[in-house]
Formats: structure tokens, C-alpha cells, sequence
């Protein structure tokens, strides 16, 4: 309740998305008194991961017409030289929602009845077709192993620790309630077990099954060398999390979808490129993996693209596309230097924990800013659900803010405050321009390309037809990562929105991909996934955008921005760690948590030390040389 909370605190946060989180972590762990709050009765924000039966809440809310009308502050709480700054309590980040279901014959009573109890509970376009009975992939065993790095091809065994084996830990199924997992990264095991009897997934499977999915409001992977692998590891908050490797990356090349050889070993053994051009490729890729050291080879294509600059070193139209489209990952206007250091990036990932540079972490991308939260509460964090900010109470004088007044009108005095910018008044917000995200989330019967097992997670760069369109980048998940159910992959869709909707921007690629219509005609040889469900919207993009941007904020409040379209989360990491920094320059961004074993509780009795030997005694207990090891005298 708010009459529990305490009066005065160091740091107010608004919104629990990644950012946010983290820094509540970061000060909550070198002490400052921490308050975290939401407007939402969920983790995440625009970060969160839902369940099938959350995803359609999530879907009613987006669309609800907010009826509350504007905060008030009483006049009582305002102090002589205050003034109010009323904050946003319409935060609508999300729109252009459309959602289509695609149920096959022996589906369309159970969807019907699905539709009278109101199991889907949005009332938007809703899109019924017949679509043929499909063989479903069978699933498969995997291992785990530590999150200790595995050494790559180029590093000895003393280089890099072995991984250690560990057993995955148990998860709540609960949306929002994410349970400490081991810190662990999971490898599929290349051997599938054996298949089980195969039968066609159907809509109303999915709304049964609903709590085997966490389904992602973002799309992103995690670089094995990435800020925030590092951080977690740092941090210790790795022993909240556990991952999986992504186990192919894919590009859509001639019509077709191929797998792109990423280490030595796939370059030479893929059957999609000459002898020549693995020879050519190989050479380039060892140039820029430290393509410091020869300047010389890149200093007169300084000016001109990435594009321009891999034609000059003769590499094929095929080569080209890889390099640029699935390993650079970036766009043809990308100039050498930023394209050479994207390249390095990618090939200095490879190894460290797979033959692929990412990570996906497991039950969803959701889990990890509940991660960070669960470290901030163990340092004394408090945190609030469904609960919110009317207003802050500005100095005049100052230009400060002095304390916050909550959605119960209570007055809390603060140092800092962080806030999520859909909460930001808008007359702040006048002289800012938002971008925004296309995203498609769909869940499918198969993958979009077969292999010897079904439990692949891939990455799918798809370039545009178009060279002044954006390319999108598809990931598929299988029911390995604890993303979806059994038989069916949940697969995601992202890039910068150019069109009025996300699903002009997308519907090409997934009508590319996958099979809408039952009726298509199909050679099997080629046959595409169905779509069982689909779901297209828009998000504000509001990365990259400068402090100064939004006026009349007071000094010692501090904006976190939602997700961007990057692959990575290195965004999110280096803004936590900027703002953290503006407040608290002299501590250390998220030292190491200690051990649960050397945490002292407060009326727990501390041990008395052990007296230091003296020097003579020191050298009686030494061995006689350093072969010999100092043996502990047996218990009586």
C-alpha cells in the first residue's frame, strides 16, 4: 500500500523495462535506497514476454480507450517555490495492431467455440481460413553447459575453460513470475531422439497450450561478447539465466533460403561455394579480424560503402551478399569502416560459447529484466506493480526535483529520478521525432528450412527488393527454448518501419516465407510452413534521442528509451550505464553480487578471525618445495 512506502528515498524509477532495470540493480547495489515502479501489473514494459492467454490481454489493453482522466496534485502537497510537472498517464507506445488466425477443417468448431467464450478477447480483424493437414517436426534432446566460455578453434585448452556440464533449472510458467534458472548456456544436441507419432497442430492446440509459449514484445539475441553477457557475468546476475546457442544463421538468396557458413569449418565444407570463393572468403575474413593492423588496405575506401568496398576485393555477387546482408548485417549505405568493425565484431563472438556469435536466452527476452529486478530487490530494492507517478515537484530556484507524488498521492522525496519516456508529459516531448518498428509475431507448423533435427533456432536475413527499403530480420524459435509448444515454432519479424502500417511493411516477407492460404498450390519439394496465428503492430522507436531534445525536465531526472530495431542489446546496457553514471560517478556500475555463502544477515553472529601466524610460523608450515601440498591435520 502507500502509506507503506517510505517518505524519502535516493532514487524514484518509472517503468521496468531493461534499462531501467539495470539501474535499479546498479544502485541498489552500492546502496542507494531504491523505489521501482510500474503503471502495469507486469515486468518489462515493451520488454516483456506473455503467454498466449497474456499476449491476448496484452492485445484488449493495447487497444483500450483510456477513461482516466488527467492526474491531479492538491495544492497542500505543493511547497512554497514548487511547481508541478504532471507526467503522461496515457503511455500509448503501441498501435496499429491486426491480428489473423488461420485454423484448419478439423479446427473450425473448437475455434468457434474459442471465439464465444471470449478466449481471444480482442475485437479486431479476425481472419478464418482452411489450411491441409502438415507432417510436424518431431522434438528433440539437448545439454547444458556453464556460462564459462568454450574455447573456439584458434584457442588452446589453457585459453579457455571447458564447459561444465549442469542440468536445467525449473521455471514457473506464470507470466511475469520468473524463477532463478542456473546461468547456464544450452547446446542442442546434434542427435534428435527419436520421433514421435506426428500429427497436425491446430488453433485451439495453441489456445490449450497457451502457457508453453512466452512470446516476445521484441526481437533481439544476445553477441557472446556483447555488453550485456559481460554485465551479467560481471554482475553475477548470470545465475538467474540460463541460454541457448542459436544454432544457424540463414540468409534468403535467389529464391531460396541458405545456410551461411560462419566458421572454417562450414566455409569448407558448404556445398553452395566453389573452391574459389571459400579460398576468397576465407582470405577477406582473416583480414578482418584484425583489419587494424593493415590499414593500408582499406585506407582509400574510407569514403565509399561497405558494398563498394567488398567489390573491390573481388568477392562474388553470392560472397558479397553473405558478408553484407547475415554476417556484417548491415545496410548497403554502410560505409567501410562501420561494416569492417560490424565484420570483426561478429567473427571475434564466433566460439565463445557455439559455432554461431548469439544467444537466445530461455522462457523469453522477458526473463532478463526480471533478472535484474530480482538482484535489485536482494540489495534492499522496493518495488511496486500497478502503481505509479501523478506528478513531480519541481525547486523553481533550482530547477530540481524535490520529491514525486504517487497514483495514491503520496509525497516521496528523492534525489534522482528515472523515468520510461512514455511517461513524459507531452509538452515536453514537442520538439521530439519519433521512429518506429514494424514487428510481426507468427506461429508456424515447421521451419522455414528442414534439417536432420527440429529443435534449430535461427536467424533469417532477408534483403529488400528494394534497395531503399530496410532489411528484415526474421528469428525462429523452436519448443526447445521453452518459447512455444511442441511441433510448432514461434518466429519473429523486425525492421524500421518506411510504410503506414507494420503489416505493409512485412506482409511481403511473410507471404514470401509461409503459407497463408490452404488452397495455394505446392511442390513438396518446396513446401512452406502454415501459419497457424499472426499478429503485426508497431513500436516507438525513441533510441538515439538526445536528453536536450525533451524540455523543461529538471536536471536530476533522467530518461530511459524502449527497444530499438539493432540486433544486440548493447543500447540499452550503454545508456543504463550512462545515466548510472551522471548519478553516481564515484561507484562502480554494477560490481560483482557476492556469494549467497559470504552474505552476513543482520543478528547472524560473526565468527572471530583466526589469529595470523607469526613469520617463523609462516615458514614452518610451508613445503619443502612447490611440489608438495600443504595437507590440513586430520579431525579429532
Amino acid at each position: 500500500m502507500a502509506d507503506d512506502l517510505p517518505s524519502e528515498l535516493d532514487v524514484v524509477i518509472l517503468g521496468t523495462g531493461l534499462p531501467e532495470s539495470i539501474i535499479a540493480a546498479a544502485c541498489s547495489r552500492v546502496g542507494q535506497r531504491v523505489l521501482h515502479l510500474d503503471s502495469k501489473n507486469y515486468y518489462g514494459g515493451n520488454w516483456a514476454s506473455f503467454t498466449f492467454s497474456g499476449i491476448q490481454t496484452w492485445l484488449e489493453d493495447c487497444q483500450k480507450e483510456d477513461e482516466s482522466g488527467e492526474p491531479e496534485i492538491k495544492k497542500e502537497d505543493i511547497l512554497e517555490n514548487e511547481e508541478a510537472l504532471l507526467l503522461n498517464q496515457k503511455h500509448k507506445s503501441v498501435q496499429n495492431i491486426e491480428v489473423y488466425t488461420y485454423s484448419r477443417p478439423e479446427d473450425s468448431e473448437d475455434v468457434q467455440d474459442v471465439q464465444e467464450v471470449g478466449a481471444l478477447g480482442v475485437n479486431l480483424e479476425l481472419l478464418t481460413t482452411e489450411s491441409k493437414e502438415s507432417d510436424p517436426p518431431t522434438d528433440a534432446s539437448s545439454e547444458n553447459s556453464s556460462l564459462a566460455e568454450q574455447p573456439n578453434e584458434a584457442a588452446g585448452p589453457q585459453d579457455q575453460p571447458p564447459p561444465e556440464c549442469a542440468a536445467a533449472a525449473d521455471h514457473e510458467e506464470s507470466a511475469g513470475s520468473g524463477s532463478a534458472a542456473t546461468g547456464d548456456v544450452s547446446e542442442t544436441d546434434p542427435c534428435p531422439s527419436a520421433p514421435e507419432a506426428q500429427r497436425s497442430v491446430t488453433y485451439s492446440d495453441i489456445v490449450r497450450e497457451g502457457r508453453r509459449f512466452n512470446i516476445d514484445l521484441v526481437s533481439k539475441f544476445l553477441y557472446s561478447r556483447g555488453l550485456l553477457i559481460d554485465l551479467l557475468i560481471k554482475s553475477n546476475v548470470s545465475r538467474y539465466t540460463e541460454f541457448k546457442n542459436v544454432t544457424r544463421i540463414l540468409t534468403y538468396h535467389d529464391g531460396r533460403i541458405e545456410q551461411v557458413p560462419c566458421s572454417r569449418a562450414d566455409v569448407f565444407s558448404s556445398k553452395q561455394l566453389s573452391m574459389i570463393e571459400k579460398r576468397t572468403l576465407m582470405k577477406f575474413l582473416t583480414f578482418c579480424a584484425d583489419y587494424e593492423q593493415q590499414p593500408e588496405e582499406y585506407q582509400d575506401h574510407k569514403d565509399c560503402t561497405f558494398s563498394e568496398f567488398l567489390q573491390s576485393k573481388r568477392l562474388s555477387p553470392s560472397l558479397q551478399h553473405f558478408v553484407l546482408g547475415s554476417i556484417a548485417m548491415v545496410s548497403d549505405s554502410t560505409n567501410t569502416l562501420d561494416g569492417l568493425k560490424a565484420t570483426q565484431h561478429f567473427l571475434r563472438c564466433l566460439g565463445r560459447y557455439g559455432n554461431t556469435p548469439f544467444l537466445f536466452h530461455m522462457y523469453g527476452l522477458g526473463e532478463i529484466p526480471q533478472c535484474f529486478c530480482r538482484m535489485s530487490a536482494v540489495f534492499g530494492g522496493i518495488y511496486c506493480l500497478h502503481h505509479s507517478l501523478r506528478g513531480l515537484l519541481v525547486d523553481t530556484q533550482s530547477s530540481e526535483c524535490k520529491a514525486v507524488i504517487d497514483s495514491r498521492g503520496k509525497r516521496i522525496r528523492c534525489r534522482y529520478v528515472v523515468i520510461e519516456d512514455s511517461y513524459l508529459p507531452k509538452n515536453t516531448c514537442t520538439n521530439t521525432r519519433y521512429r518506429q518498428i514494424s514487428r510481426a509475431i507468427l506461429i508456424s507448423d515447421r521451419s522455414v528450412l528442414r534439417s536432420d533435427t527440429d529443435q534449430e533456432i535461427s536467424i533469417l536475413t532477408v534483403s529488400p527488393d528494394d534497395e531503399h527499403q530496410p532489411a528484415v530480420q526474421l528469428t525462429e524459435l523452436c519448443s526447445s527454448t521453452n518459447t512455444c509448444m511442441k511441433h510448432t515454432y514461434l518466429v519473429h519479424l523486425i525492421c524500421p518501419s518506411t510504410k503506414t502500417t507494420a503489416r505493409e511493411d512485412l506482409e511481403p516477407v511473410v507471404k514470401k516465407l509461409f503459407t497463408l492460404d490452404s488452397e495455394e498450390d505446392q511442390d513438396l519439394e518446396h513446401e512452406k510452413p502454415q501459419v497457424l496465428w499472426l499478429l503485426y503492430f508497431n513500436m516507438r522507436d525513441s533510441s538515439g534521442i538526445e536528453r536536450q531534445t525533451y524540455t523543461g525536465l529538471p536536471s536530476n531526472v533522467f530518461v530511459c528509451s524502449g527497444p530499438d530495431t539493432c540486433l544486440g542489446f548493447d543500447g540499452a546496457v550503454q545508456q543504463a550505464e550512462n545515466i548510472f553514471g551522471q548519478m553516481f560517478p564515484a561507484e562502480e556500475f554494477c560490481p560483482p553480487a557476492p556469494n549467497p555463502e559470504d552474505i552476513i544477515y543482520d543478528g547472524e553472529p560473526i565468527l572471530p578471525e583466526e589469529p595470523n601466524p607469526s613469520a617463523d610460523q609462516t615458514e614452518e608450515m610451508l613445503p619443502e618445495s612447490t611440489s608438495d601440498a600443504v595437507e590440513e591435520p586430520p579431525t579429532e
